[in-house]
């Protein structure tokens, strides 16, 4: 059952909010792990900076380290495998030791890696090196996603998760192209001073504006955290004028700080979880697709439209604004569809029978709510998917405007179906949110690795249109993934 609805008894006995934090104060929450995101390698769509602004220079690390194009796109392979397993370190890290602990650790790591990148003279030391780095990037959206899951009911859940997937796309669309300008004019070493710069300033800001919101460490944000440095917050600008301290946990009043062991295994039990496992799979199958596609994208647009780095960039734009527009446009309808969903739901009750009310409470149709449009955006992906795949194979007949704009498309739907799924594992595992999404992203990003380690070779042997296909007919495999889920794996009384 969800936090909100476990803890109404308890919030109208005391009169307690859910989060002590205003609307400001979220906004300013939401910017803060927003930015963080950035620097990740786990976006919800793609890659943040620390992958994308590396894209366009694929070719000309490869000519640089003497080594060949396929090795360089393992390197990519190699980011993916760490970016999928980190998380299930520092997912269950924050939800037991505290966000700010586990955000303040992973930059520490990330900006080290940078460092050694940038300074990195062979192939081994490049592969080693962006392992290190994806490590120390790659669980800032499972992070963030569940700072979000602390702040917010459900019922504004969808707009505050849009508003932070959409600033932490903002990589996308730009972070290639001043990758291409950076490489073409200094060399790709200077992409990694620059990715290092920029965390090493945001670690600061992030120690100075990020307060903790562990629901067991600081229930509704009125208690500091006693037994963790990490976790004490130095400003006072988040303390709210309101006196009210949270009188009982979730759990029936047991003390709010424990000393819980980390369950590192906890991504992997939400990962088999009947209440996961069927959207996951659906989910790390679109997004392995869509990662192969932008993998291609420099190799193809290079070979075939003959462009320079800066240019090969700019051809990421459309992939990066599609993404934005994705998530803010999920956001809204995350909330209009709850609201829908709830005012049906509620009319459909008994008022006068109470028991009624919390069966009907129980039996909330959250997949009604979540995953009703889910279908719609997975058609239009694969549709994306085969015009990108078919155009570009022919350069000489169609304008490189038309695979540009399938990459929109792409990005687009792929955003929105991520921040719907996303936005419904924080409902259904509201305590262990973190680790939920660490699972999400475990599974996507081996996935990912696997297509991304063999999609130059098969295109190379089948052709680009042909092998698009092939991975659009995967695709409308794994949809059973999603009627699985909407039928059998209901996760509403968890």
């Amino acid at each position: 059952m969800s936090a909100e609805t476990t803890t109404a008894p308890v919030e109208a006995a005391t009169a307690a909010p859910y989060s002590i934090f205003d609307k400001k104060q979220k906004w300013l929450i939401v910017i803060v792990v927003s930015t963080a995101a950035t620097c990740d390698a786990d976006s919800p769509t793609v890659s943040g900076f620390a992958s994308n602004i590396y894209f366009p220079a694929l070719p000309t690390i490869a000519n640089d380290l003497h080594v060949s194009l396929e090795l360089v796109n393992l390197t990519v392979t190699s980011y993916l495998i760490l970016q999928g397993l980190a998380p299930s370190l520092w997912g269950p890290v924050s939800d037991v030791r505290g966000r700010r602990t586990a955000y303040l650790c992973t930059f520490v790591v990330f900006l080290g890696a940078c460092i050694g990148l940038a300074e990195s003279k062979n192939y081994a030391t490049l592969v080693v090196l962006r392992c290190l780095q994806s490590t120390g990037s790659a669980s800032t959206i499972a992070i963030g996603a569940g700072v979000i899951g602390d702040i917010t009911t459900r019922a504004e859940r969808g707009g505050y998760m849009g508003v932070f997937q959409a600033g932490l796309l903002v990589p996308v669309a730009v972070g290639p192209v001043i990758g291409g300008a950076i490489a073409g004019s200094w060399g790709w070493r200077t992409i990694f001073w620059c990715l290092a710069v920029y965390s090493g300033v945001f670690l600061c800001l992030l120690l100075l504006l990020l307060p903790e919101t562990l629901r067991s460490m600081v229930a509704n944000g009125s208690r500091t955290p006693s037994s963790n440095l990490l976790a004490r917050y130095p400003l006072t600008i988040y303390q709210n004028t309101s006196s009210i301290q949270w009188q009982k946990s979730r759990n029936g009043g047991h003390a709010l700080e424990n000393n819980t062991a980390v369950d590192l295994l906890g991504p992997l039990h939400v990962l088999l979880s009947r209440h996961a496992a069927p959207i996951i799979f659906f989910l790390a199958v679109y997004y392995a697709v869509w990662q192969m596609s932008i993998t291609a994208m420099s190799s193809l647009f290079k070979s075939h439209y003959h462009l320079s780095e800066i240019r090969i960039g700019l051809t990421f734009i459309a992939n990066g604004v599609g993404s934005m527009v994705g998530t803010l446009v999920a956001g809204k309808i995350l909330d209009a569809e709850y609201r829908r969903v709830k005012t049906q739901h509620e009319a459909s009750l008994d008022v006068h029978l109470s028991q009624a009310r919390r069966k009907g409470e129980e039996a909330f149709p959250l997949e009604q709510a979540r995953l009703r449009l889910v279908p719609i955006f997975a058609l239009l992906q694969c549709l994306s998917i085969l015009l990108f795949g078919w155009t570009i194979q022919y350069p000489q007949k169609v304008h490189i405007a038309v695979p540009i704009v399938s990459t929109f498309i792409t990005g687009w739907t792929a955003v929105s179906m991520q921040s719907l799924i996303m936005t419904y594992l924080v409902d259904i595992f509201p305590d262990k949110s973190a680790a939920a999404c660490a699972s999400l992203n475990l599974a996507r990003c081996l996935f990912a690795a696997a297509g991304t380690s063999f999609i130059m070779p098969l295109i190379e042997g089948v052709g680009v249109g042909v092998a698009f296909t092939i991975c659009v007919a995967v695709q409308f495999v794994a949809m059973v993934g999603l009627l699985v889920q909407w039928k059998y794996a209901k996760g509403d009384t968890l």
